[in-house]
């Protein structure tokens, strides 16, 4: 195992700060406090620049190595935003602002990050320029694809991007990815049903838009059943089920949605297309008519298979062959590095974070026993991948 001496020797203070954000939460693009700190920091340790505002809040700290003229430049990227959660923790660092909490590590991912740039700016061992990207509004906002929208590959002559999450439930000191989708595409649906309304004891005297709704959520699994391959993963979640205002009258409208997660384009294609087609026949059946509105949000987060070949060697220099997973099932969560992935090759790794609380839990926290291995992680595979 191979933890850079330096890193290990200075977790205290990367801790320090980790609970420093972890007590200021922020959401999504509205993060004035956090960005400050971040980008104070990488002041602090001397980048070569620092520039704030890239996709609305995003900041970009740029180093340059001291092994001669040119190389590459590659991206590190950690989000920033928290989640609209009460926080649950007895900790003495647990958010001081109610009903806002870091309840999936983003606070981690970015001390972690700022762990390896304060060492590869004091070290500067490597040829080229690395790129540290702290990315507003993952949670939903889609804050990789403002930055990409604002010239961030170009302006910053990016390369190569790499991203990191902590994953509750594999162990600290572990590293788990795959070549191609590591996660999944993320969809919503929302589905009117009108029928027409009557009393509830003239029931047919009306058309039931419950009754369609309630025989329309059952179909809607047929997707996942029946119309996919087996071997193809894709989850149809209905998740809310909107009808009626009074117990003596069947009302005319219905209201169905939820969400869509598949690994691979024809999925996604197919789930749309039979969502569709599965509404409209099953209110027909019912002397009913629907509508069908559906977004497509984050695409399918996909690593190069070179480049996740490449994290995986890096992983295992750090961490130790055996504590490696390069050959992981993806996740059906979605993740908006996606959009990083589509514009410049690279890879997507999970960090052990321990038997924590599952992400987007109350009682979640990062585990930080994880510091030396995240940052050591970033700063090896800068050397390895501008070593020449």
């Amino acid at each position: 195992m191979l933890l850079v001496p330096e890193i290990a020797a200075g977790a205290a203070d990367i801790t320090e700060w980790r609970r420093t954000l972890h007590a200021m939460p922020e959401i999504l693009y509205d993060l004035p406090e956090t960005a400050a700190f971040v980008a104070g920091k990488l002041r602090d340790f001397g980048c070569d620049e620092v520039v704030t505002g890239i996709g609305q809040t995003g900041v970009v700290g740029i180093v340059t190595g001291r092994l001669g003229e040119g190389g590459r430049t590659v991206g590190l990227r950690a989000d920033m935003d928290a989640l609209p959660i009460a926080e649950a923790t007895p900790r003495p660092y647990a958010s001081r602002r109610p009903g806002v909490m870091h309840a999936c590590g983003h606070d981690g991912h970015m001390a972690m990050l700022l762990g390896a740039a304060r060492h590869l700016c004091r070290t500067r061992t490597f040829r080229g320029r690395v790129a540290f990207v702290f990315q507003p509004a993952e949670e939903g906002g889609a804050g990789a694809l403002a930055m990409i929208e604002d010239g961030l590959m170009e302006r910053f002559g990016i390369e190569a991007i790499y991203g990191m999450h902590n994953l509750p439930g594999l162990s600290v000191g572990q590293i788990a990815l795959r070549p191609g989708p590591i996660m999944a595409a993320t969809d919503e649906f929302e589905i009117a049903i009108r029928g027409k309304a009557s009393h509830a004891a003239l029931p047919h005297e009306g058309a039931d838009p419950i009754l369609a709704g309630a025989a329309l959520v059952q179909a809607l699994q047929q997707i996942s059943a029946r119309n996919v391959d087996p071997l193809d993963s894709l989850v149809l979640s209905v998740t809310r089920f909107h009808s009626g205002f009074a117990r003596n009258i069947i009302p005319d409208e219905a209201h169905v949605s939820g969400t869509v997660r598949s690994l691979t384009a024809p999925s996604q294609d197919l789930a749309e297309r039979r969502i569709e087609a599965i509404a409209q026949g099953v209110a027909a059946a019912h002397g009913a008519s629907a509508s069908v509105v559906y977004k497509r949000n984050y695409p399918v987060t996909v690593n190069d298979v070179r480049e996740a070949a490449f994290c995986a060697a890096v992983a295992a220099d750090v961490c130790g062959a055996g504590a490696v997973n390069a050959a992981a099932p993806p996740l059906m969560a979605a993740e908006d590095f996606s959009y990083m992935l589509e514009a410049r090759p690279g890879a997507f790794i999970f960090l052990g974070n321990g038997a924590s609380a599952g992400l987007h839990n109350p009682g979640y926290d990062f585990d930080d026993a994880a510091i030396p291995f995240g940052s050591s992680y970033w700063v090896r595979l800068v050397e390895r991948a501008l070593a020449n």
